[in-house]
């Protein structure tokens, strides 16, 4: 595998100058930088340090630069009686340029508070008894597939002044035309101010326009103009130099010097960037607000293949000319108070349940962050395309695959910002819960786009890196890995997964079949539920081939066929048996739904020989083996192994007539993982390890076997809430919670696996949004 993976890693970096899916040879540093992302879902995000910096940028879809951008400020300065009597660049750095700016404001006296999608920063002004609260806001509404799809961020800045006199107080934003990286420098790029009026209400910015061949952008920056509310800019300045000139200009009368016009597009080399400053008169003891917003404006992307034009969601309310930022800012600064009423209506009520504690309100919001800078994608169907341009030569039968693309768009987000593949559907399993909660249409339209590859192929063959062998991309009537990554052509070519030949895994079928049973319970949605039988029927076709025994339980291959892609399982499986049996409750549920008599017969009589094989084959006494192959590691305890009754539960099919696993068996499992793998592992305060021996050693057999997968332990949590565990649930999930966001300062980039030894890997994960399912499990 090392020699065959260098191989490929090395054609694809050097050879094709392309971006590796996992690039193993040279993982993302750990910055313990982040906050809260900005942006709407799908337009690109750009990240804020809780420090205030604007350090990581995801505006081309799916490719991620970690550059903090010193230019890129908040400046405060206030006067009195006609004299400027502070002026601060709101930033505790010391850089190396700029250096006619005051900087290296003292962090003592400042405060950072994230609850996505909001911030908020507080600055106690020392010596001058004034605080500033800027407050950060980004349109992530739930149920919304408008405004939530927008690229813009909000900043309010309340001023409150505790001095017996009036204070002038300035704000100034100052921004590069760029991300920081070597593109800035390229030549072409130019800024011009601009004023936006409607309904009455004003917006004043500069625009910087980034004149790139491939995905060129518009950032603007900008102010609500209002009644005691000056706004003025400064068009152009070189982020390089000493930046006397704005600093002067600013200093000089609180103001900037507004000159008309477009700047010169720079010279090869050469960077710009520019300034917006908005200054009001707040009395003694008294309080004013000052708004600010940013935008940036990619209405059209090219993946890396560059063979199609793709529109992002938001044309659909906004131009798709390169010409929208200014009716974006002018959106933003006028709406995000309806905004704010929503997210408030939305978060309130588990913010105010005293049941529930405060980590888990902090987790369960912020987690979401991923969502928005998962590499996420929301892209219209093109005007013209035709059915059959999205149906493949076997999708049909989907009678509602192209309304609900119409309606809704497509959305892909990456399995990790390291781990570059879109909708990686083993993992979207538990991070799907996220979506159907909040904006289900969007899980409606992914899985359409799932099921449609489902049942087209790509015969093209290619070499596995794992074993070895060649094998074709994606096989017909299975569900693929993923839907491709954004180096290439994602949904024209899919499973961009190499390493394994995932046409032979056993969860991949399974969970698509649940997916659809737990959204139609959920939703409701009958036509989507039609829609999809023929395609569960198909996969679980292909599946009944893994039941090679005539048992009723699909058996593992003795390879690592599984989202544990690094643990191998042998025979009969806790994990995959148990999401057999659970998908096949459900088709059994679903036939009953839809009528269908003679599927119905056949799959019951699956599921008692399944259930009576599952129970002689893995049950122990205590909890269900990790597999029956005898092997030393067979009688591990795995955290994951109830993972089926975890969807059953949550689609209430966990009793009576279709109770699959018996419930005085579930809880003994689940006490047994309490008891083992998160109490007697890093004293129970880093959550549950993946696999444990019976005599209380973490299982070291293979390295996943050993880490803590957070999305995991999440679901884990949720499961132990449906069974009345709900204390266990909740020790169980904060210790993911502390270890990763106060113990290894890993916020707003929670990895997919951490070690007991503090080791982790791939920053910035999908799983962890199962966290959602804890909220389900509650309510």
């Amino acid at each position: 595998f090392p020699c065959r993976y260098f191989r490929w890693w090395y054609k694809k970096t050097r050879t094709e100058k392309k971006y590796p899916f996992i690039n193993l040879l040279s993982a993302v540093p750990l910055q313990q930088i982040y906050g809260c992302p900005l942006g709407g879902i799908g337009g690109g995000t750009i990240t804020r340090g809780w420090r205030g910096e604007f350090c990581r940028w995801q505006l081309n879809p799916g490719l991620y630069h970690y550059e903090t951008v010193i230019a890129d400020q908040f400046t405060v300065c206030l006067r009195r009686k006609g004299q400027t009597v502070y002026q601060q660049v709101l930033s505790v750095e010391k850089p190396s340029t700029l250096q006619g700016w005051n900087w290296g404001y003292c962090g003592h006296y400042a405060f950072y508070h994230a609850l996505y999608p909001r911030a908020w920063t507080v600055y106690e002004l020392p010596g001058q008894n004034v605080v500033l609260t800027c407050r950060q806001v980004s349109p992530v509404i739930p149920h919304d597939y408008q405004d939530s799809s927008l690229p813009v961020g909000v900043f309010i800045w309340e001023v409150e002044n505790g001095n017996d006199e009036d204070v002038d107080v300035s704000i100034m934003f100052s921004l590069q035309n760029g991300m920081g990286t070597k593109e800035d420098e390229r030549g072409g790029h130019w800024n011009e101010p601009f004023t936006f009026e409607k309904e009455g209400k004003q917006v004043v910015g500069v625009l910087l326009h980034h004149c790139t061949p491939v995905n060129p952008f518009t950032l603007a920056i900008s102010a609500r103009e209002k009644a005691g509310t000056r706004v003025t800019h400064f068009t152009a300045f070189s982020p390089t130099g000493s930046g006397k000139e704005v600093w002067q200009d600013l200093l000089q009368d609180g103001r900037l010097d507004s000159p008309a016009g477009r700047s010169t597009p720079t010279e090869k080399g050469q960077v710009v960037a520019a300034a917006v400053c908005t200054s009001c008169t707040v009395p003694a003891r008294g309080h004013r607000t000052l708004e600010l917003a940013l935008a940036w404006d990619m209405p059209c992307v090219h993946f890396g293949s560059k063979e199609k034009l793709h529109l992002r969601r938001y044309t659909r309310f906004f131009s798709s000319k390169g010409d929208a930022a200014p009716a974006l800012s002018h959106h933003a600064l006028t709406h995000y108070e309806k905004w704010e009423k929503k997210i408030d209506a939305w978060q309130k009520p588990i913010l105010e349940n005293s049941h529930l504690p405060p980590w888990y309100k902090s987790a369960l919001f912020n987690e979401l962050y991923f969502l928005t800078d998962g590499g996420t994608i929301w892209v219209e169907l093109p005007p013209d395309c035709r059915a059959e341009d999205v149906q493949g030569p076997a999708g049909a039968g989907l009678s509602q695959l192209l309304p609900v693309l119409r309606e809704y768009g497509r959305f892909a987000y990456l399995e990790g910002q390291e781990y570059r593949m879109y909708n990686t559907y083993d993992v979207h399993f538990y991070a799907s819960f996220a979506l159907i909660m909040l904006w289900p249409k969007l899980q409606i339209s992914l899985q359409y786009d799932i099921a449609v590859t489902v049942v087209n192929e790509d015969v093209q063959p290619r070499q596995y890196l794992m074993c070895g062998q060649t094998a074709q991309v994606k096989l017909k009537n299975v569900v693929p890995h993923d839907i491709g990554e954004p180096d290439d052509e994602p949904w024209q070519r899919v499973n961009a997964y190499l390493i394994h030949d995932t046409a032979t895994w056993k969860d991949l079928n399974l969970k698509f079949v649940l997916q659809v049973y737990r959204d139609y319970y959920l939703t409701h949605d009958s036509l989507y539920l039609q829609d999809m039988w023929p395609v569960c029927q198909a996969v679980m076709e292909s599946e009944l081939k893994f039941d090679t025994d005539n048992d009723g339980l699909i058996e593992n291959g003795g390879f690592a066929d599984q989202t544990y892609d690094a643990w191998v399982v042998t025979g009969a499986s806790a994990y995959c048996g148990g999401l057999w049996l659970a998908a096949v409750c459900m088709m059994c549920k679903m036939a009953e739904v839809l009528g269908d008599g003679e599927t119905l017969q056949k799959y019951t009589a699956i599921l008692q020989k399944g259930k009576e094989a599952f129970e002689r084959l893995l049950w122990n006494g205590k909890y269900y083996n990790y597999d029956s192959s005898g092997s030393v590691a067979s009688s591990s305890i795995m955290s994951d192994q109830c993972a089926g009754q975890w969807f059953l539960g949550a689609c209430g099919l966990d009793q009576g007539q279709f109770e699959v696993f018996p419930k005085s068996h579930v809880v003994s499992a689940l006490k047994t993982i309490f008891e083992k793998n998160v109490m007697g592992f890093a004293g129970g305060t880093m959550g549950a390890v993946n696999g444990m021996t019976p005599d209380g050693v973490p299982d070291t057999s293979s390295l996943q076997s050993n880490e803590v997968w957070i999305g995991v332990v999440y679901a884990l949590a949720a499961t132990m809430i449906q069974e009345g565990l709900v204390r266990e649930g909740f020790h169980t999930a904060e210790g993911c919670y502390r270890t990763v966001w106060e113990q290894l300062g890993m916020a707003f980039q929670t990895p997919e696996a951490y070690c007991e030894k503090k080791i982790f890997r791939s920053l910035a994960y999908m799983r962890p949004l199962s966290i959602w399912s804890m909220q389900l499990a509650l309510e």
